[in-house]
């Protein structure tokens, strides 16, 4: 399995923007071609860091395209800073 972490930094008052975003989205879109997403957010300082899972690197790697425009939708939306964005083997997933 292969994830995703996306990092982005907004005004705090817009997280609620962000996680609508998320859920109106990104869990469609990881629904038909990944294996899950996570939404962490900070509601404080207006961090949200996104994990979505790929059942492996090829999986991972055929989304790209689509998840760099929600990426780039959601940072917009939410008036955030460019994001992050990095790439890693899941070595642990338990439930």
């Amino acid at each position: 399995m292969h994830a995703r972490v996306t990092t982005l930094s907004g005004p705090a008052d817009n997280v609620d923007v962000g996680i609508e975003n998320f859920r109106a989205n990104v869990v469609p879109f990881v629904r038909e071609q990944g294996k899950g997403a996570i939404l962490l957010v900070d509601r404080d300082n207006g961090e949200a860091i996104g994990i979505t899972l790929w059942e492996d690197e090829e999986a991972l790697r055929a989304s790209e395209e689509s998840a760099n425009a929600l990426r780039a939708n959601v940072a917009d939306q939410m008036g955030a800073a460019a994001p992050t964005v990095s790439r890693y083997e899941v070595a642990v997933f338990e439930l």
